[in-house]
This record gives structure tokens, sequence and C-alpha cells, in this order.
């Protein structure tokens, strides 16, 4: 039996995740695209439970349908959110994106994307970047793929 993947991109706004996560060629949930298929605009924050609870069906169904990876293209700024995405059905990689706050913001602006550099600048001050036991996950999961035995990040299990 094959381990499932989960690629979670990590990330500010306009560094780079949708454009690498397109290059891939894997199957892509995209929260931009699912919050333009539920109600046609980026971001509503009442809204955002609904988007998040597809996005979980989704990732399910692809791994369901038989692909062995798949990408989760969001931020994923915070602890909290990248522990809603553990599952011991998958393994959980994760794909960085260190772009400096100032380069997101100056892509921003050259897309035409204004309202983006709010949003953009928030998350840089509150961005929490893979704690010590996601990097130990990442780096046992990506030099041993089919590894089963590494540590949960605080918050999202026990240790095992």
């Amino acid at each position: 039996m094959t381990i499932k993947t989960l690629i979670l991109t990590v990330g500010l706004p306009r560094a780079g995740k949708s454009t690498w996560a397109l290059a891939q060629g894997l199957p892509i949930v995209a929260v931009d695209a699912v919050r333009k298929s539920i109600y046609g605009q980026q971001y509503i924050g009442s809204a955002e439970p609904l988007v998040q609870a597809t996005m979980q069906i989704m990732v399910r169904a692809l791994f369901d349908a038989g692909h062995d990876a798949v990408i989760l293209d969001q931020t994923n700024y915070l602890e909290d959110i990248r522990c809603e995405w553990y599952d011991e059905k998958w393994n959980r990689l994760f794909r960085v994106f260190d772009t400096p706050k100032e380069v997101c913001v100056e892509r921003a602006r050259a897309d035409g994307r204004q309202e983006l550099i709010p949003l953009i600048e928030r998350l840089a001050v509150r961005f929490e970047w893979l704690t010590e036991d996601e990097w130990f996950e990442h780096h046992t999961t990506a030099a041993h793929p089919q590894a089963t035995g590494y540590a949960l990040p605080s918050g999202c299990g026990e240790s095992f």
C-alpha cells in the first residue's frame, strides 16, 4: 500500500506558492479557487469554515480517487492551521516559500492586486514558520517516504 502525501505550501500571499504548485503536475486544492467557486470572490471571513470543510473533503476525495500526492495551496501561516491538516491516513510535507514581505508586496502591486498589500503586511507580522517538530516530520518524510513513526507537531496529537 502506498502512503499518501499531502504537500502543504507555507508562505505569504504572492510568495510563489501557486506558481510552484501548478508546475508540479499534481492535483491541487487551492484555497483561492475554492473561495471563488463557493462565493465568487477572494475572501469572506464568515464563509471560511465552509471553505476549509470543502478543502478537507476535496483532499480526501483526491486520495480516495487514487492520487498518491496532493498539493494544498494556501498560506498555512499558523501552526494551528497546519495542524488541521494532520491525518494518520497521509504524510505531510511542507514546501516553504520564504519570499521576503517586500517582494510579495511588490508582486501584488505589479499584478494590480493592491488589496492584498494590507493582508501581506498583517500575515508577515503573525507568520509562524515551521516548528522543530514540523521540520523533523518534513525531513523524515522527505528522506524516507515510507516512514510512519515521526513526531507530530505540538498540538496536532501525541508523538508515537
